[in-house]
């Protein structure tokens, strides 16, 4: 980006509040004045810290306890069958702390100790087995980071935008490192039959949560998982294990997973028919539509994170992702979609995984409206909603990956908008 005529440079600003022997404040002023914060001994200098024992599991600091899960009342009629959304406005990176990922629940998160676990193995197979959790911990174990999306990510803003933050609409997702085994490996060991061409898993909770994946998909990435982000499942995302189905949305990765069968056919179950499919404008629903595509959403600035500093650098970020593969590009537009510019990624993006772009700017000031655009390895394009809603009308609730606007107001507020 081109700086605009007249305008000082990052590195200008910057070197200049050094020069000045001040510190940056509010509105790019260089303040002259002695910062007691630097000139005299603040208390937290004066008297012994904490010692190793004060948390023996690590919480964070005080002044973070803002950055928590948060769900929406009216969403659903009880907790208990109901989804809390990650606080994606106030991250940054790509893995998301167990503490902070989002959960989703159909009978809520069940107490399983690890020596009660089993997994069976069953159906068109040779020799049906039963694993349990040490059983697991002796197979060959890989790790891999995915991001795991709910089907209803974004679904409240089919009709126009409702809830005002990223959190809120973009929220209902995580992106964590797994370590396990490949179903594939347990598949093997069983020894799947030539007339299998499907599993059905289902998880331990009273919901059982049932679902079909083509034999295909079972025997490509699919991961039995029992630690995330180098530490043992939380309760609330499957303790013991869980199954990973990377790039696919997030019913069908089964919590508490209990049974795999291998099957001639899917099963039709609930979580497949009356649910997770996308309704048309004429009625009809789509069945089978388990990938999440390329979408993105900007983090900040948005609704939960206003800009606070006045005119002068800005970093605007966000996250990205595709379950067809790699991001390998993401646009960002200050004026609805009229013009774009090309945000730097992180690092190279992974397959199944989050990235996170930034666009570094001189804001002066004016309103903007932030928008994000993603595209993947294989040449899809993130569309608007307006795209989306002309071919599946307003009724859908499931794979809402359109484009999103945030409206910054000129005192950095911002609000969500509808700009398709």
């Amino acid at each position: 980006m081109t700086d605009r005529p007249g305008a000082p440079t990052r590195r200008g600003f910057l070197k200049a509040g050094l020069a000045g022997g001040g510190a940056l404040v509010a509105g790019g002023a260089v303040a002259q004045e002695p910062d007691p914060l630097i000139t005299e001994k603040q208390p937290w200098a004066q008297m012994w810290g904490d010692g190793v024992d004060v948390t023996p599991y690590g919480m964070p600091i005080e002044y973070e306890a803002d950055v928590i899960r948060r769900n929406v009342g009216w969403l659903t009629a009880d907790t208990i069958s109901s989804v809390n959304f990650s606080p994606i406005h106030a991250l940054d990176g790509t893995i998301t702390p167990q503490g902070c990922a989002f959960e989703r629940h159909h009978s809520g998160a069940i107490d399983l100790p690890k020596e009660d676990y089993r997994l069976m193995i069953n159906g068109l197979v040779e020799t049906p087995l039963v694993f349990t959790y040490a059983d697991l911990e002796r197979f060959p174990r890989v790790n891999h980071t995915y991001f795991l999306e709910c089907a209803a990510n974004s679904g409240m803003e089919w009709a126009g935008a409702q809830l005002n933050g990223a959190q809120f609409t973009h929220g209902m997702i995580h992106n964590m490192e797994y370590s396990g085994v490949p179903l594939r490996t347990l598949l093997e060991e069983a020894g799947v039959k030539p007339e299998g061409k499907w599993i059905y898993v289902e998880g331990a909770d009273a919901s059982s949560n049932g679902r079909s994946i083509p034999l295909d998909k079972a025997l490509d990435d699919c991961l039995v998982a029992f630690k995330a982000n180098g530490e043992a499942l939380r309760k609330e995302h499957g303790y013991p294990v869980r199954l990973c189905v990377p790039g696919w949305e997030g019913n069908m990765w089964i919590k508490w997973l209990r049974r795999v069968e291998v099957t001639t056919e899917a099963v039709e179950s609930r979580e497949e028919t009356s649910k997770y499919t996308d309704t048309l404008a004429d009625g009809t629903s789509r069945k089978w539509t388990w990938v999440m595509d390329a979408k993105s959403v900007i983090t900040s600035p948005s609704p939960q994170s206003p800009i606070t500093h006045g005119p002068g650098p800005l970093v605007i970020t966000g996250l990205a992702w595709s379950g067809r593969g790699a991001i390998s590009r993401v646009d960002v537009s200050l004026d609805g979609g009229t013009s774009w510019q090309t945000a730097r990624l992180a690092q190279p993006g992974q397959k199944m995984a989050l990235s996170r772009f930034y666009l570094d700017i001189d804001w002066d000031g004016s309103e903007m409206l932030l928008q994000s655009r993603a595209m993947d390895e294989t040449g899809y394009v993130q569309p608007t909603k307006n795209a989306l809603r002309e071919i599946r009308g307003l009724n859908s609730i499931y794979h809402n990956n359109g484009i999103q606007t945030w409206w910054v107001k000129a005192n950095g507020e911002a609000e969500n908008v509808e700009v398709s």
